[in-house]
């Protein structure tokens, strides 16, 4: 992730003048650099000659001696993970850490559904999650997946024992429905690589690519392309190996299989095969192998929450954000009290749409910021639904996604429990990867309506088994209290202005979450945030 602190111009006036002979001493220098850039520039500068240890570029937590944060205050805004894993590691290091929580749980959008559920949404009738209590009976209403280029979060779960499995992000079985057809995503895949295989040998052999090309690279390229995309010797695409699958499975003695027949190029453009589904894997944070913990991803929350119980107070509203002297004071309400909490330092990881709401003595730059980047959050629906696992007792599928073109967009098949008689199925992940106009479309109908697409659409690539499905629930994250959004979506200008602002600090207040990373949507951006704002409130505190 790159640093989210930018050394300011006046911060390289003043080491110019250091080493210009000026008769500065290093604790001067410290102290023209403070005052200069305040507390983040102080830590990049204590960094470059040699005072702090750089932390590795994937971000491990900022080393905290233990005992360096006695007698210090810190509030935590938002027990999600980006609050968790601030509270976890400044613990460990002395700090007297309070974690206010709106919600009556750990872990923000961090949030598996089980039996027993209540699910609120603002302005929508309450929905109690009423499916059997198996292990596996749970959907994850927010992240769902771990990449395992992930090393932050997988590292916590390595250090707090959350045991992993495989996610399957990708099932060449599953279905892909565009433009009215109905085919695997092996098909579509393959079909697609034959097409774009066979029109390149063919502008080759008509020497397209002469001034790119010797003659051995052609052969080698052409004998490449054959292999890739399934050519026949005559450099044409039939799909007859049955690499996009087959109508009739290769068997014992006289039966050779029947592959299935393949879509020209023609036919590819006609159904508009072309989507995200096409290349989704190949995506950085898509690629195998996936990771999922086992029981449900708020796992991790829970582990985190564990060691710092003691420090979360839930349903703790706030209300106000205030300066007092050089800390903070924070008002809220719970337990329909009104309380006030000071601090020296406050962490605050409330997603900008709520944030931008609460009164605070923010200045006015990183208010601005706040409604700017509070404007930029997405929309993101799932439905999920109780049934028997036909997809696996059926048609042999195990896990994987099923894509389509309706406001929907996805069949998200569990990973978890194979083999079990009944699971959980999502029937709806509406966040735009088909098209941008779903999202908001899918998450302004009514539960009935989106309830209905779902099944259709599940009917469509498993005939007769959408009368299967029951106890269907539906969340909506614009809709959801103390969140109002996936996730937040910087402008490039936004990051340069809105965003830059933020990474700053503001006197006692440091951001994280998600919100405050390059890795926006995912854990492990809410994690890496907040190892910033504690190197933040660790220089401050060494400026001190």
């Amino acid at each position: 992730m790159a640093p989210c602190v930018c050394e300011p111009a006046s911060v390289n006036m003043v080491r110019r003048q250091a080493g210009a002979g000026m008769g500065i001493s290093r604790r001067a220098f410290l102290e023209r650099v403070g005052r200069a850039g305040g507390y983040g520039a102080l830590f990049v500068t204590m960094q470059g000659i040699g005072l702090l240890a750089t932390t590795p570029a994937y971000a491990a937590p900022p080393p905290l001696p233990a005992g360096s944060g006695k007698g210090i205050k810190v509030a935590i805004l938002g027990a999600g993970i980006g609050g968790l894993v601030a509270a976890y590691e400044l613990r460990k290091a002395g700090y007297e850490v309070t974690v206010l929580e709106a919600r009556d749980r750990p872990g923000g959008r961090t949030w598996s559904v089980r039996k027993g559920t209540v699910i609120r949404q603002n302005g929508r009738p309450d929905q109690t999650v009423d499916w059997d209590a198996g292990a596996n009976h749970y959907l994850n209403a927010g992240p769902a997946r771990l990449p395992q280029s992930h090393h932050a979060i997988l590292g916590y779960c390595r250090e707090l024992n959350v045991p992993l499995e495989v996610m399957v992000n990708s099932n060449r079985l599953a279905k892909l429905d565009y433009g009215g057809k109905v085919v695997t995503n092996g098909q579509a895949v393959n079909d697609t690589r034959g097409a774009f295989a066979e029109l390149l040998a063919k502008a080759i052999d008509k020497g397209a690519l002469e001034q790119e090309l010797t003659g051995l690279d052609k052969r080698r390229l052409m004998g490449y392309l054959g292999a890739w995309g399934d050519l026949d010797p005559k450099r044409v695409y039939s799909g007859g190996s049955g690499r996009a699958g087959f109508t009739v499975d290769p068997g014992g003695y006289d039966t050779p299989g029947r592959a299935v027949d393949s879509f020209r190029l023609k036919d590819l453009m006609a159904a508009q095969f072309w989507g995200v589904s096409g290349f989704f894997e190949e995506l950085v944070d898509m690629q195998a192998t996936m990771l999922q913990p086992v029981g449900g991803m708020d796992r991790i929350a829970y582990a985190l929450y564990e060691p710092v119980k003691p420090a979360v107070t839930f349903g703790a509203v706030v209300k106000e954000i205030r300066r007092a002297g050089k800390g903070a004071k924070i008002a809220y309400e719970a337990a329909g009290a009104a309380r006030t909490l000071e601090a020296d330092h406050v962490v605050v990881t409330i997603p900008l749409p709520v944030l931008a709401r609460i009164p605070s003595d923010f200045s006015p730059a990183v208010k601005a910021a706040v409604e700017s980047g509070g404007k930029t959050y997405s929309h993101g629906t799932k439905v999920g639904w109780e049934t028997r696992r036909f997809w696996e007792q059926d048609e042999d599928q195990f896990g994987g996604l099923g894509w389509t073109e309706e406001a929907n967009e996805l069949i998200w098949y569990p990973s978890g429990g194979l083999g079990e008689k009944t699971g959980v199925i999502v029937g709806a992940y509406s966040i735009g990867f088909s098209n941008f106009l779903n999202p908001p479309k899918y998450a302004a109908m009514s539960f009935e309506e989106r309830f209905a697409i779902s099944r259709r659409v599940i009917d469509k690539f498993h005939p007769g088994r959408g009368r299967e499905l029951t106890k269907p629930f539906t969340v909506s994250w614009r809709d959801t209290p103390f969140s109002e959004g996936v996730s937040v979506n910087w402008s490039e200008s936004q990051r340069r202005g809105a965003y830059a602002a933020l990474c700053a600090g503001d006197g006692p207040f440091v951001f994280a979450g998600e919100h405050m990373s390059y890795v926006n949507a995912w854990q492990e951006g809410a994690a890496l945030a907040s190892f910033e704002a504690i190197k933040l409130i660790r220089a401050r505190t060494a400026e001190r």
